[in-house]
């Protein structure tokens, strides 16, 4: 996240009791959430806050999170935060399907930690008008990320007929996410944040275990795993959901206007892949070449002239041209929202 940001030529900080940054244009801020003296003179003032860290092991608030939004009350308020909150904040719904209209019902007790972590925020960013967006995540994959030393131990997987839809999302489009959201424009509150191939865990170990060339991993029944599984691992097996994104706002999306050689072009500010955004920053929406327009969620590039996705995920869709009309000093679109 902190690399995507240096790319725009941002100030980056990064904020840990013992924060350890292998690049020097990153600014590190030795503070301990948990001890709130640590935490004066932040400088979030105007910043776009990304919020990691994840609610104390005990109890039944975020007092971690409580912390720091104490400490950047007042003067220090910032510009936008984004907080990441997790799935498990809907419960075990049976493999049901579940929205960002979703009611939350977490059993666990972190879960309810995370989900009062949520209305905290949202109490808090009501009271001070500052935008928060929460981003509700699956399981996070990718390098360093991965169950490799599980798949290196031997260890068992349940049996893929028995065990229950699970919801994951890779961390680099995870982290195209949080970029997006840091200044897109008419972001929800909260987010569903996965990918659309909602499968189980044994099936991502097993899709691991080839990938990397390892022996598959043995699958047993649900006996067994009470008797080998660790409590975490069947926490996590006992909840079922399939998580579910909103695609339509109450509001349509914005539009834009791009200029090309055979004129100008106006298009809605929709991904055909999501229905989000296409640009993270205001008025950005051109590949660095400026030859496509880029969706900078997912990096599918599209024609200037009629729109058409040339590459990435929507590759063969278009994006949803609206009339204009050039009269002698203006450019005017036919957008009734």
């Amino acid at each position: 996240m902190a690399q995507r940001w240096l790319q725009t030529d941002a100030e980056v900080f990064a904020l840990g009791r013992n924060v350890d940054v292998a690049d020097s244009a990153i600014t590190p801020l030795r503070a301990d959430l948990d001890r709130p003296q640590t935490l004066a003179d932040l400088p979030t003032q105007a910043a776009v806050i990304y919020y990691f860290a994840p609610p104390p092991a005990e109890g039944e608030r975020d007092t971690r999170l409580e912390n720091f939004l104490g400490a950047v009350s007042g003067a220090a308020l910032p510009r936008r935060i984004i907080y990441i909150s997790t799935s498990g904040v809907y419960g075990d719904r049976r493999g049901a399907w579940v929205t960002e209209a979703t009611a939350p019902q977490p059993d666990t007790p972190r879960a309810q930690r995370r989900l009062a972590a949520e209305l905290a925020l949202q109490t808090w960013a009501k009271r001070y008008d500052v935008p928060c967006v929460i981003l509700r995540v699956g399981g996070i994959y990718g390098p360093g990320r991965l169950p490799l030393e599980r798949l290196r131990q031997g260890l068992p997987v349940l049996r893929r007929d028995l065990a229950p839809p699970t919801n994951r999302i890779h961390a680099d489009d995870l982290a195209h996410i949080c970029q997006a959201a840091a200044a897109a424009p008419g972001m929800r509150p909260i987010y569903n944040v996965c990918d659309d191939q909602a499968s189980t865990m044994s099936d991502y170990f097993i899709a691991v275990a080839e990938h990397a060339g390892l022996p598959r991993p043995r699958e047993i029944d649900w006996q067994q795993a009470e008797a080998e599984f660790s409590p975490t691992m069947l926490s996590y097996l006992r909840e079922s959901r399939r998580m579910e994104i909103e695609s339509r706002d109450p509001a349509l999306p914005g539009a834009f206007v791009v200029r090309h050689a055979q004129g100008v072009s106006a298009y809605l500010n929709r991904c055909p892949h999501t229905g989000a955004p296409l640009n993270w920053q205001p008025d950005q929406f051109l590949d660095p070449q400026r030859q496509h327009i880029l969706c900078s969620l997912h990096g599918a590039l599209f024609r200037l002239d009629d729109g058409y996705c040339v590459a990435g995920p929507c590759q063969g869709d278009a994006l949803s041209a609206l009339p204009v009309k050039i009269t002698k000093d203006r450019i005017l679109v036919d957008y009734d929202p």
